[in-house]
C-alpha cells in the first residue's frame, strides 16, 4: 500500500487554541494508528509545523482524514499538503 507524508502549519497561540479540541484530536489519531493507517504524527519542536506519515489506499483517503480532524475543522491546522512518499530505507 502506498505511503504519504503530510506537512502542515499550526495557528498562532496553538497551545491555548487547541485545548478544546485536543482530546477528540488525539482519540481520532489513536484510531487511525490502531487501523494501521497512521504510521507517525507530531509537531515540530517549535510548534509551527505538523508532520505525519500515512499508509493508505490513495491521497484522497489521507485528505479525508486530515479534513475530518478537529484541528483542521477548527483552524488549529491552517494549511497542509500531502505527497506520496517513496520510502527507500
Amino acid at each position: 500500500m502506498p505511503k504519504y507524508i503530510m506537512w502542515g502549519s499550526y495557528c498562532e497561540n496553538v497551545i491555548e487554541k487547541r485545548a478544546p479540541y485536543r482530546q477528540a484530536h488525539l482519540e481520532g489519531l489513536a484510531k487511525q494508528k490502531e487501523k494501521g493507517i497512521l504510521i507517525a504524527c507530531g509537531p515540530t519542536k517549535d510548534l509551527t509545523k505538523i508532520f505525519a506519515i500515512y499508509e493508505a489506499e490513495d491521497e484522497a483517503t489521507v485528505r479525508r482524514l486530515v479534513e475530518a480532524d478537529p484541528y483542521w475543522q477548527n483552524g488549529i491546522w491552517t494549511e497542509y499538503d500531502v505527497k506520496e512518499w517513496n520510502q527507500v530505507f
